[in-house]
């Protein structure tokens, strides 16, 4: 079998379709825009990384020579753009005609549900005109069409997330009682890894969806019931999707040029009524509240770094960042030292215990305190040994969860918290002999209350991070000079 192309490599579906498909041994091609963007994914160095626009047709040739199968995984969102219709339309059409010119033997595309015999958003409407202009050419398409996406980072589960996770009183649109069938991620990317080894002739198309219909008020009433939380909603006819969207904004993440398409489509029923090319393929979709489950399990998926489909660290970044993506809060600090990686993780990893956290340790045991009044394990567990630390150890009131010598520590919390936090370090060697320290607290608030304890420690995260950053870098600074001076007697 030869090379396969993913488009929209850095993307949701391409950013976890790509680790799979080379697990499975394949040889792939991505296609990228600037490939500044792909340049800190963990498969970097296992691709072969180009660059193209497939709005710039001259671009596509070599792109797509001596490519069998394509992925096919672009698409506009932003409303503000005007004509993204005519834009996703000449993009395909120029994709499928370059393809077919590299005689490309499959195309495999994500798009959309939605009855065109029945009134759908413009976005929907575009993503099946995609389809259709794909298959134009004349290469085989198999096009799949699904709904919600319930995955960590899928914009539509996010919206869900954000709206279930902050408003315990909802207001809601009519838009609520609109009809859906969600499908878990995992099981996206099943039927997007069985496509690629199917004959395929002419234009295929595959509707998929879990095995529930639901509406978006069960969708949201569902995750409250995964998380614990007590939800209540009060219908209210005159919100216009327009409207809604602006709420959206206001108590989400999601920008208003994202909420205003995303809202608008759901207004339109998405649900399967063509099952049958999807009962061909070996794969047997989990019900919501699953999918839910594992959506929401940072645990079993390793690290907090795995969940972010989209670059979060930006190579050569050096400011200081607030943020709140993916259900998780986070503060970041970055700084370059003159030391080296080792140096640097040796002063990361004797933090806690005797040695204290280098600063405002007094605020530390007065946060151990207040966890022990309230039933928690406080600062009294120390740690295993002064030095070193390995995965399991507990550290004060964190864990070890994840370690990697000289490269990365991730610390989760274990005090009692309104939702879950982490401390996480990664060191980068530079080019001029310093090493940046990247140094992210990550919380994942549960309900209300969880967004509100996180803003009212705020402000002590705002003196004590950067404080112990700059302190990290010092003691790595002596723990180098120290080394430095006694190497020579050593010798």
């Amino acid at each position: 079998m030869g090379k396969i192309l993913v488009t929209g490599a850095t993307g949701y579906i391409g950013g976890r379709l790509i680790p799979r498909l080379l697990a499975e041994g394949e040889s792939l091609r991505c296609l990228v825009r600037d490939a500044f963007h792909a340049a800190d994914k963990a498969w970097v160095d296992d691709v072969e990384v180009v660059e193209g626009n497939v709005l710039e047709t001259e671009t596509l040739a070599p792109v797509l020579e001596g490519i069998d199968t394509a992925y096919y995984l672009i698409h506009s969102m932003s409303s503000s753009e005007k004509g993204f219709e005519d834009r996703d339309r000449q993009a395909a059409d120029n994709f499928a005609q370059a393809a077919k010119g590299a005689g490309v033997k499959h195309i495999i595309y994500l798009g959309g549900l939605g009855d065109t015999d029945k009134t759908m958003s413009k976005h929907l409407r575009s993503r099946q005109e995609t389809g259709a202009t794909l298959a134009e050419a004349g290469v085989p398409v198999t096009e799949f069409r699904a709904a919600i996406i319930v995955g960590s980072g899928s914009i539509s589960f996010e919206m869900i997330r954000y709206l279930t996770e902050r408003l315990p009183v909802m207001v809601t649109p009519k838009w609520v009682d609109t009809r859906v069938q969600p499908i878990a991620i995992r099981d996206v990317l099943t039927y997007l890894l069985e496509a690629r080894n199917r004959q395929a002739e002419g234009h295929q198309v595959v509707e998929i969806g879990g095995p529930e219909v639901l509406t978006y008020k069960d969708l949201m009433m569902k995750y409250a019931e995964v998380r614990g939380l007590k939800r209540s909603m009060l219908p209210v006819p005159v919100l216009s999707p327009r409207l809604s969207s602006y709420w959206v904004n206001l108590v989400t993440p999601i920008p208003s040029a994202i909420a205003t398409p995303l809202v608008e489509g759901l207004t339109s029923e998405v649900i399967v009524n063509h099952p049958e090319a999807a009962q061909a393929f070996d794969v047997d979709p989990i019900p919501y509240k699953q999918a839910v489950e594992f959506a929401l399990n940072r645990a079993q998926q390793g690290a907090v770094e795995t969940l972010w489909s989209q670059s979060y660290y930006e190579p050569g970044a050096s400011e200081n960042t607030l943020g709140d993506t993916e259900g998780l809060l986070f503060d970041k600090r970055v700084r370059q030292f003159k030391v080296t990686p080792e140096s640097a993780f040796k002063a990361i990893t004797r933090i806690g215990g005797e040695e204290g956290w280098y600063t405002f340790t007094w605020l530390w045991e007065l946060r151990g305190l207040i966890d022990r009044l309230f039933g928690g394990i406080g600062m009294r567990r120390g740690r295993r040994d002064p030095e070193a630390l390995v995965a399991g150890d507990v550290l004060d009131f964190w864990r070890v969860e994840t370690v990697e010598e000289n490269k990365h520590l991730q610390l989760h919390a274990e005090m009692k918290l309104p939702g879950q936090g982490w401390l996480r370090y990664d060191l980068s060697p530079c080019d001029d002999g310093t090493t940046e320290i990247k140094q992210v607290a990550y919380y994942e608030p549960k309900g209300l209350f969880g967004y509100l304890y996180w803003w009212a420690v705020y402000p002590f995260h705002l003196v004590i991070f950067p404080r112990m950053l700059q302190k990290i870098g010092e003691r790595a600074l002596e723990i180098e000079r120290g080394e430095a001076v006694g190497a020579p007697q050593s010798a």
